[in-house]
């Protein structure tokens, strides 16, 4: 299922009033370190859910996260991108606990801002902002940006119907620009 986005100004505003309001209603100092909010197993920062029997990678608050392939070699969802698709900031630490917990290779990502973000089979992981925990809303959307084509997928990983950033770099060699937690 593919579905193009086209968002006015107005939306825009309705999802950055959601998320002050969700960011007052939050609270604690947790350092990045919350569990997620349902059942899976997790780091804190990371973990595997099972959504409508596809087990995907999911955030500290169980949102699902997503890749897309046109990020194999470089971070392109930036600006107006970032206000749909919110870049999971994490350290290489971050990265480093998060594979050992999930038996996963995570990496990190240089943004352009220069933020780290977490990679997962070599692609970026961003959580979809319209979209709550235990969903899979953003599994086949497809929006452009700046003139940059997107086609997100459900990070994935195994035992699912949905499909991943399909193979993508395994971050061995770090030279497009990746770096691995190691």
């Amino acid at each position: 299922m593919r579905r193009s986005i086209k968002y006015s100004f107005t939306a825009v505003l309705a999802v950055g009033a959601a998320a002050l309001v969700l960011a007052a209603c939050g609270g604690g100092d947790d350092n990045g370190n919350a569990t997620a909010a349902s059942s899976g197993s997790g780091s804190g920062l990371v973990s595997v859910q099972n959504v409508d029997g596809t087990n995907v990678l999911a955030d500290a608050d169980g949102q699902t996260l997503y890749s897309a392939d046109v990020e194999k070699s470089q971070i392109r969802c930036t600006d107006g991108c970032t206000s749909f698709w919110e870049p999971l900031a994490a350290s290489g630490k971050q990265a480093k606990t998060a594979s050992s917990d999930l038996d996963l290779h995570f990496g990190v990502m240089k943004r352009p801002d220069g933020a780290s973000q977490l990679t997962f089979k070599g692609l970026p992981l961003y959580q979809f902002k319209e979209e709550g925990p235990g969903k899979l809303d953003g599994d086949g959307f497809t929006d452009d940006f700046q003139g940059t084509h997107f086609e997100w997928a459900a990070a994935t990983t195994g035992g699912g119907s949905s499909s991943s950033g399909s193979g993508g770099s395994n971050n061995s060699g770090n030279d497009s620009g990746y770096s691995s937690p190691y």
